[in-house]
């Protein structure tokens, strides 16, 4: 019997969202392509699902490019490792700045754009381009609360958040007749991490418990997605801590 696969973009820490969402994947006996761009990252995820005794491959790539992303996707259906095309995509890239509208440079408002938009463009595109044809899969986008909404010193990465939204629900009402599954979560909050706890800790104090977003809880509800009967499929999900202001 083959494995079942999967394709989870924007892999970083191993505490993240992608990395837990890969960890989740494996522990239901996928076999996980990890891609993100840091090479010595992917490889300690991989090693953690080993340990677990899952199966991963680490595919370093960069979501803003074309010619990677077509290259990760080949090798994802090549049936490398004796595996089922993948049936399950995740685009958790993803590029955070903040700065004054009028002290954002071009060159810096095209790279949050390049990262969060077009690489969900790009990895939805190549998605659909082999899932389609099967007649099932499905599709996850990491969305945020700048989805919705610009704030002050945000606008670059509402435009971009924005624009990965439309993506995701062009690409819903096209394909999800023709049996493609196309989510978009928006991810309202501070996920809990090592790197937050080192970087704001009078954030995290003030925080009441559970007040900060788990990245295993959201992994846990992107498998529920992926799983979800096609009768009642979701498009969109907000998810936030109980204490979350909005």
């Amino acid at each position: 019997m083959t494995a079942p696969s999967a394709i989870i973009v924007g892999v970083g820490g191993e505490t993240g969202v992608g990395a837990s969402t890969a960890q989740r994947f494996a522990a239901e006996g996928y076999r996980v392509f990890v891609a993100g761009r840091t090479r010595e990252k992917l490889d300690a995820v991989v090693r953690h699902i080993e340990a677990g005794g899952g199966k991963a491959a680490a595919v370093p790539t960069d979501a803003a490019s074309e010619p990677e992303v077509i290259a990760l996707f080949d090798r994802a259906f090549s049936g490398e490792g004796g595996g089922e095309p993948p049936d399950a995509v995740v685009y958790n890239a993803g590029s955070f700045l903040r700065s004054d509208l009028t002290e954002l440079s071009a060159a810096d408002f095209e790279t949050t754009w390049r990262i969060n938009c077009f690489g969900g463009f790009l990895v939805g595109r190549e998605a659909a381009r082999r899932l389609l044809p099967l007649g099932r899969g499905t599709v996850l986008f990491t969305g945020a609360s700048a989805s919705l909404r610009g704030k002050p010193g945000f606008s670059h990465f509402a435009a971009a958040k924005a624009g990965l939204r439309m993506v995701a629900q062009g690409m819903a009402r096209a394909y999800g007749p023709k049996g493609l599954h196309v989510a978009h979560i928006i991810v309202d909050g501070v996920i809990d991490s090592p790197r937050i706890r080192a970087a704001a800790p009078a954030l995290v104090a003030k925080r009441a418990p559970d007040g900060l977003l788990d990245a295993g809880a959201i992994a846990d509800i992107y498998w529920r997605i992926h799983k979800e009967p096609r009768s009642t499929w979701t498009h969109e999900l907000d998810l936030r801590p109980f204490d979350e202001d909005f």
